[in-house]
């Protein structure tokens, strides 16, 4: 199995992106290699904001062996992020 992949779609004028960022990276640290974790700027990557739909900035995609497990919209806390997480790792 591999690990689980959590997508960060933003873009640098999102005031919304810029408060996930921080929450993102401490999740990082607490997980470490057990997640891998992609950010990707929706202005400069609109293929991939295409292919996952992504209406609103930050979205969250968790991916998991190739699929979306869970699609998150707006800012989602730490706590709620590891709950998501923890069962895919």
């Amino acid at each position: 199995m591999t690990r689980p992949i959590l997508i960060d779609f933003f873009a640098t004028w999102c005031g919304p992106c810029k408060m996930q960022t921080p929450i993102i990276e401490d999740l990082q640290k607490k997980l470490g290699d057990a997640v891998e974790i992609k950010t990707i700027d929706v202005d400069h990557h609109m293929d991939l904001a295409g292919k996952y739909q992504i209406q609103v900035v930050p979205t969250l995609i968790i991916e998991k062996d190739g699929a979306v497990i869970h699609k998150l919209e707006g800012v989602t806390d730490a706590r709620r992020l590891e709950e998501l997480l923890k069962p895919l790792i």
